[in-house]
């Protein structure tokens, strides 16, 4: 019987190579590099002899596709997804080499160390694992190495469903991000498996005025002071909070008073309930709870001396589950009061909220609470919502059940995780590695064996 134990050592080795390969994807077309992320990926699988295929949308923007053929068609499918590439780094904000995949106090060090190629890895090594035992599962088993998920999945996931779906589609698919614990106050462990994500609906807003020469600025027509108040008032915007199944889920297990949680629970005193919170907390259930507007680029100018004509915000908005393309503008109008009218909006990425069913009765939920309990017994799943994106939306807006799932040591809580996620000095424990792999090789023969 399989341990975590067995898993570290290899899931460890991946994963620093996969870091050092450094494929960092900043939203242009040709940065990323994954192929060489994906050249790791599929030497190592066809090393097991594992049916593996290359798909190129762009050249050095290779994902790759892994399967073990199931002897029964109509048999439940399982899809491991694992994205290949990494966020941006300052290596100044950095304590050790971001790229370098040092062992560290018993924790791999880099840029992608928990965004995402830890699980990349551990899914990586219990597939590979499976393969070598000769598992022959009844559904297809399918791991998928995929790029381009740090830039929304226009030359990775959603390229791959409109062009190869048959490649990658599955009944279940497991991905990031979940898998951190916490502890009630009676010290029972309660674990995140993210069953949905926000919806992504991000906006240019374009504020003109008039030029003129900086040197007379009274009365003029200056769109950056313009703008500063859209800035200000979008900045200001209180929108309705969302409270549901899930976000009450969420709240039963944080170490919170029950005046707190019953101020958060009710959308009359949710923000005062905030205000009472330390910054961090704060942040976490105000972006579970509302639709937010984040302005984080402002584009325009010409000359030091010269008062500008046109100036582009893009604002990135993030949506609770029910919001339409019309709530957006009302939200806005609502924001931004008489000066919606004097600004043009367009839109630069679109993506609605997804959500899987939850709960006992669900294989995969099942599955998923079954193999927990190997590290922590007695433990309860409780459902979470991603409040950015990730590629499980892809296969959601088919009607697939996916999840954001994975298995942390106990160091690995939410404050911490989410204090390294895109962060400096992201590093990972190598218990949450074994841990991981683990997971994902007794899920995968559960539920496809």
């Amino acid at each position: 019987m399989a341990t975590p134990e067995d898993f570290t050592g290899p899931t460890t080795e991946l994963l620093q190579s996969l870091i050092r390969n450094k494929c960092v994807n900043d939203g242009t077309p040709d940065s990323g590099f994954e192929t060489r992320n994906s050249d790791l990926l599929v030497g190592y699988l066809e090393g097991a002899g594992i049916e593996v295929e290359r798909f190129t949308p762009r050249a050095g923007r290779d994902s790759m596709v892994a399967r073990i053929a199931g002897t029964d068609p109509d048999a439940p499918s399982l899809c491991l997804m694992g994205h290949t590439d990494v966020v941006p780094v300052n290596p100044d904000g950095w304590r050790n080499d971001p790229f370098g995949g040092e062992i560290i106090d018993g924790e791999v060090w880099g840029r992608g160390a928990l965004d995402m190629l830890n699980l990349t890895s551990s899914m990586a090594v219990a597939f590979r694992r499976l393969a070598t035992e000769g598992f022959r599962p009844k559904g297809d088993l399918v791991y998928f190495g995929v790029g381009d998920e740090e830039a929304g999945g226009g030359l990775g996931a959603e390229w791959m469903a409109e062009h190869h779906w048959d490649a990658i589609k599955a009944d279940y698919v497991l991905t990031e991000l979940g898998g951190w614990s916490s502890t009630d106050p009676e010290g029972k462990r309660h674990v995140t498996i993210n069953v949905g994500e926000k919806g992504l609906s991000w906006r240019r807003l374009r504020v003109t005025g008039t030029p003129g020469h900086g040197s007379m600025p009274f009365g003029a027509d200056n769109a950056l002071i313009k703008a500063a108040e859209v800035v200000r008032r979008l900045s200001d915007y209180r929108p309705t909070a969302r409270i549901d199944a899930i976000w009450n889920a969420q709240l039963d297990a944080l170490d919170l008073s029950d005046e707190v949680k019953d101020g958060l629970r009710s959308v009359e005193t949710i923000w005062a309930a905030l205000e009472t919170l330390p910054t961090p907390v704060a942040r976490t259930c105000h972006a579970h709870t509302h639709t937010t507007f984040s302005p984080n680029v402002i584009h325009g100018g010409q000359k030091t001396n010269t008062i500008p004509d046109v100036i582009d915000i893009d604002l990135d908005v993030r949506t609770v589950p029910g919001t339409t393309r019309d709530d957006i503008e009302t939200h806005l109008r609502e924001a931004l009061g008489d000066l919606f009218d004097a600004v043009e909006v367009t839109t630069l990425q679109e993506s609605e909220p997804t959500v899987s069913a939850p709960g006992p009765g669900n294989p995969l939920w099942d599955s998923v609470a079954k193999h927990t309990q190997v590290a922590y017994p007695g433990a309860h799943l409780i459902p979470g919502l991603v409040v950015g994106g990730t590629d499980a939306r892809f296969y959601r807006e088919r009607g697939i059940t996916a999840y954001g799932a994975g298995l942390y040591s106990p160091d690995m809580d939410l404050a911490t995780f989410s204090s390294r996620f895109h962060g400096n000095d992201e590093r990972i424990d190598i218990e949450s590695l074994g841990l991981s792999g683990n997971y994902f090789y007794g899920i995968a023969k559960d539920l496809t064996g």
